[in-house]
């Protein structure tokens, strides 16, 4: 299998982590996603320079002194990027098709050097997808908060995802013929 299910080839019966199908995700549910992360200062400076954001507070930790919250911000995408990573191995691994959009972000409060984000996810919508059969729309609500239990990020996401019978139809149209005959 392309997966990489059948590697090494020891007849051992193999199981790949996946997240969660449109048919199995329940409307109001939360998914606490752990562990946590903490976010490092190596972590911000190499994201904020990765995506060459040059904002001074989450670079210049002499400038962020004299700032409102007295030292360095991580930067607020790094903490999106983050909380959404962490929602994927339990509910969209492998399961989804496309992610459709974000919306609603806020940062209530900002995290700092050392803090650790804990995520979790409601999903507050899903429906059946009217053009793409067996795949369906789902709208998953991220909640991050720090060590402390503050609220530090909020987003709204909307996911494009595979039904099981979609998934199973999908891998029987694109399994080789090599694969077929093991």
């Amino acid at each position: 299998m392309s997966d990489g299910t059948d590697f090494p080839r020891t007849g051992v019966p193999r199981v790949v982590q996946r997240g969660l199908y449109y048919d199995e995700l329940e409307l109001g549910v939360v998914y606490d996603h752990r562990p946590g992360r903490t976010l490092t200062e190596a972590d911000n400076v190499l994201f904020t320079t990765l995506t060459m954001n040059t904002q001074a507070l989450h670079l210049d930790a002499s400038w962020s002194a004299g700032q409102p919250f007295g030292q360095r911000l991580v930067n607020s995408m790094l903490t999106l990027a983050t909380l959404v990573g962490q929602s994927v191995p339990q509910l969209t691994q492998g399961t989804l098709v496309a992610q459709l959009g974000l919306t609603d972000i806020a940062f209530p409060r900002p995290m700092f050097h050392g803090d650790t984000l804990y995520g979790e996810t409601r999903v507050t919508a899903k429906r059946l997808s009217a053009s793409r059969p067996g795949q369906g729309v789902v709208t998953l609500a991220h909640t991050g908060r720090n060590q402390d239990g503050e609220v530090v990020a909020t987003a709204v996401r909307s996911c494009l995802m595979w039904t099981l019978g979609g998934a199973e139809e999908h891998a029987a149209r694109t399994t080789m013929p090599e694969e077929a005959d093991r």
